[in-house]
């Protein structure tokens, strides 16, 4: 199948595609003799597998041993663990930043009054913050 067609079928766009490529983490496709990238049933495979894995927040640099182990038979179940719980810690040291961000924007559009006064207390609390 054609580019569009992996992608559709993979449900990514044809640039993450190539982008996966030229990363590494999809070998390059075998080509038409009119020059077009053609995929297989693997490459669709490969491709919903990194899908999957975005979606659950790995970041493209921890995608390339993710995909080692998925295509290591061989491997440990323990590898994959640990790969797995750093990524937890990681969403949780995230998702804790996330709650100090809200908090933070919840008090200052406490202390906003929301009416045709010029003075703003979410403004003034970005400025009292410039720069931290």
């Amino acid at each position: 199948m054609n580019i569009g067609q992996a992608a559709k079928a993979a449900g990514v766009t044809p640039k993450m595609i190539r982008h996966y490529e030229a990363t590494g983490l999809l070998p390059a496709a075998e080509r038409s003799a009119a020059g077009y990238r053609l995929y297989g049933e693997a490459d669709i495979r490969t491709l919903r597998f990194i899908r999957q894995a975005r979606a659950l927040g790995f970041p493209l640099a921890d995608l390339g041993g993710l995909l080692r182990l998925w295509h290591d038979r061989d491997r440990a179940s323990a590898d994959v663990k640990a790969l797995a719980l750093t990524h937890i810690a990681h969403l949780q040291q995230r998702i804790d930043e996330l709650q100090v961000m809200k908090q933070t924007l919840e008090g200052l559009a406490r202390h906003c009054q929301g009416n045709d006064s010029p003075h703003c207390a979410i403004l003034d609390g970005l400025d009292q913050g410039g720069g931290t």
